[in-house]
């Protein structure tokens, strides 16, 4: 049994996030090699672990049940495939000081019981509950598995104190409650854990973005009339699995009229000399994500699409000066323009366009940075924390806008970009 996530071994320094910042932050090969420190996977699942155990000290909860598969994968280090994430069909159990138990789909757990040594091996157990539904709840799976999970949770000394979920099958919560468990809201438990990063979840992150780096160039080259919006994603898809993508979320492609109103989506749409067109890539490497946006013109562009191409950049430059530690969310979300400036009723109906959030294991971590809810309810940003940064503009014409986002990690004296294809001015594509 390795030390990794043996609870008994886990000491104050696997809390310590090993930062480096002396220089700028690396973004090193994805081959593990002998003549380079590059990403410490046992350091990583160490810190992870470590970071939940404090979070649900702090919490006043003595359990965590998670069925979130960024949740389990921070605290269990266990993944089988992109096809789990909607699934609903695999669970783990963190209660007192015990080691992880993961319920996984079948075959599964006895592959964790062979190849994952920093999990006890008798944790590692195959289950699985509703499946969305397509499991009834009559067969009663539920009750099984809930009853199995409080005898587990009373062994460990726990019973008396609440038991956070992050989300369940809405039977699966009425099985746990039939337990004499009281649930609480985990998921606030989880997101706090997860919002400092450590110096390989960096890393990781940096990585991923590099990755888009060069999908962008690719974007950039290919970008003609007679190329359509899918095909667009269909060559970033490609290319982003063959440099080792483990799941590409999606791809927006939005171009021409498209623009405006941003309808966060692609279609098999033409591009045409002239058109704006932005792209955001959300895709993973070992579970880290990436959202980076990127606007470009194919072959030429008109007075008000460079217009609306520089303000977004100058709202997106506002706001990264603003990322530094102690800074708190409501001020840099009051750099942002009012949803009236813009063209839109309320800051709910322009909510995700002047944006930031949270990057790791899931897309959208905390803090949130908008105007909907940021100069109400501020956090205060740190050291360690990554965000993506969004800014919108439409353009005067009616139909073309400009959409920017950078990546950015905040370091002790501010924060590095870590989103590097070049955005300081509108690239025009193959320009005539």
């Amino acid at each position: 049994m390795t030390r990794a996530l043996m609870p008994n071994l886990l000491t104050p320094q696997d809390l310590q996030p090993n930062w480096q910042w002396e220089s700028k932050l690396p973004s090193p090969g994805h081959m593990s090699v002998d003549f380079e420190r590059r990403i410490d996977h046992d350091r990583l699942r160490r810190y992870r672990l470590a970071r939940t155990r404090q979070a649900l000290q702090a919490s006043g909860a003595g359990t965590l049940l998670l069925f979130d598969v960024n949740n389990i994968r921070y605290v269990s280090s266990t993944k089988i495939g992109e096809w789990e994430r909607d699934k609903m069909c695999r669970f783990c159990l963190l209660t007192g000081d015990d080691s992880p138990y993961v319920w996984d789909f079948g075959s599964a757990a006895v592959h964790h019981q062979k190849y994952s040594d920093w999990l006890e091996p008798s944790h590692c157990l195959a289950g699985v509950v509703g499946m969305r539904g397509t499991i009834p709840p009559e067969f009663g799976l539920m009750r099984r598995y809930a009853r199995d999970i409080a005898r587990l949770i009373k062994e460990a000394g726990m019973a008396d104190m609440p038991v956070g979920v992050d989300y369940a099958e809405t039977a699966m919560f009425h099985a746990l409650k039939e337990e004499g468990l009281n649930v609480v809201d985990g998921q606030q438990i989880m997101l706090s854990a997860r919002e400092i990063k450590n110096w390989d979840e960096i890393q990781l992150l940096t990585q991923a973005a590099s990755m888009v780096d060069g999908v962008y160039h690719m974007i950039y080259e290919e970008l003609k009339p007679g190329v359509r919006e899918n095909d667009i994603v269909a060559y970033s898809n490609k290319m982003l699995y063959q440099m080792g993508s483990d799941d590409v979320e999606a791809i927006n492609a939005i171009s021409g009229e498209r623009c405006n109103p941003h309808p966060h989506n692609f279609t098999d749409r033409l591009f045409r000399p002239g058109d704006q067109a932005f792209f955001d890539i959300l895709q993973s490497y070992q579970g880290y994500r990436t959202c980076y946006y990127r606007t470009f013109n194919i072959g030429r562009s008109t007075p008000s699409q460079n217009d609306a191409y520089v303000k977004a950049r100058e709202w997106i430059d506002a706001s990264i000066a603003m990322i530094r530690p102690g800074v708190t969310t409501d001020k840099v979300a009051a750099v942002w323009p009012r949803a009236e400036d813009f063209g839109f009723p309320s800051e709910e109906a322009a909510f995700g366009l002047q944006f930031g959030h949270g990057l790791g294991l899931a897309l959208h971590e905390r803090p949130i940075i908008s105007r909907a809810v940021s100069l109400d309810h501020p956090m205060e940003i740190q050291t360690g924390m990554v965000f993506a940064l969004e800014t919108y503009c439409p353009a005067t014409d009616g139909y073309s806008a400009a959409r920017i986002e950078e990546e950015v990690v905040v370091t002790p004296e501010g924060c590095e970009i870590i989103s590097l294809f070049p955005a300081e001015d509108l690239p025009i594509a193959n320009r005539y």
